[in-house]
């Protein structure tokens, strides 16, 4: 059986991953190559009140794998957030590709059914279908960091394009 949630999850998060994977290479290289110390890019943001590109990686990558193992009736595991180089990032993204390359097709056959706890116990408790959980709130917030980080990069003269974005899917 094919499952909609995996398909709706799994291969987007993946594809979106890896091309941010491939923009924070070039980020990387840019800087090298005009002599720019990559934390300045690292900790760039663009508003004072807005997460740095670090944080906007980090939790690009905790929607992943909460949205993964949500949808397969799983906890997803917590991973520290103390990455402070390009190296790190690329570890981080590669984790969340391994964490998202374990779940099966079949895994997400009953997901339809699941009812999404989010914040329980707490006063924002919500508590959403899988299908609302995954198209209302998880991809939408997972795509806000991944464009932010691009954002980011893009405006501190990054080389990047649409295609950088989209990566290959």
């Amino acid at each position: 059986m094919n499952s909609p949630l995996y398909n709706a999850s799994i291969p987007v998060l993946q594809q979106m991953l890896r091309a941010l994977s491939d923009v924070l290479r070039k980020a990387e290289e840019h800087a090298g190559q005009r002599h720019i110390d990559p934390s300045a890019l690292l900790q760039a943001r663009l508003y004072p009140d807005m997460f740095p590109l670090v944080r906007q990686v980090q939790i690009a990558s905790d929607f992943a794998k909460g949205i993964a193992s949500r949808l397969a009736g799983a906890e997803p595991p917590s991973w520290p957030d103390g990455e402070t180089s390009f190296a790190d990032l690329q570890a981080r993204i590669a984790k969340a590709l391994d964490h998202l390359g374990g779940f099966q097709p079949q895994q997400f056959e009953h997901s339809e059914g699941l009812e999404i706890v989010l914040r329980p116990g707490t006063p924002k408790e919500q508590k959403l279908s899988a299908t609302t959980y995954l198209l209302h709130y998880g991809l939408p917030q997972f795509f806000f960091h991944v464009t932010t980080a691009y954002a980011i990069l893009r405006h501190n003269g990054v080389e990047l394009g649409k295609r950088d974005f989209m990566g290959q899917y």
